[in-house]
């Protein structure tokens, strides 16, 4: 199911279970995952993007593999908030993993997230070439980053 409302979707979770964050380019697909109390977000690897059942076998592979129990996929609205192609783009490739498999999936605003993790890859004093290798899961890290704290923020109030 595709939730539009992080809560709502955080809601629908078994407990004690990870999460996968993804950061969708045209060309790879940045893949992050949390920890079973979701209170960190760990980059994890980035992949190749070719067809999209080949990329829907390695994430499903994934998902068993850890445990995995919901997605939160980056929505890269306009700085404006309005949506674009590249909005419609990633709305397109969830309703295409629920034709697949029924599978929890929120979307999580991911402005400036590729930009926050540039910084953080130039302040660790990462190199150009392997900073291209990286970007994308650890892009997918802060957006994944980003929807844990605000579940952990309902928790807490």
């Amino acid at each position: 199911m595709i939730y539009e409302n992080i809560l709502h979707f955080s809601g629908s979770l078994s407990k004690n279970s990870a999460l996968m964050g993804l950061d969708l380019g045209s060309k790879t697909i940045g893949v992050a995952i949390s920890d079973g109390l979701r209170a960190v977000a760990t980059p994890l690897k980035t992949i190749k993007r070719t067809k999209f059942s080949e990329e829907v076998k390695i994430l499903f592979h994934l998902i068993a593999e850890r445990e995995i129990s919901g997605i939160i996929l980056g929505l890269p609205k306009n700085m404006d908030g309005s949506e674009g192609p590249r909005c419609q783009s990633t709305r397109a490739f969830a309703r295409n993993i629920i034709r697949f498999k029924d599978f929890p999936i929120a979307f999580w605003d991911e402005r400036l997230s590729t930009v926050a993790a540039e910084k953080a890859l130039l302040e660790a004093d990462i190199n150009r070439k392997r900073r291209s290798v990286v970007i994308d899961h650890v892009a997918a890290s802060y957006i994944l980053q980003g929807a844990l704290d605000r579940i952990s923020h309902d928790k807490t109030v």
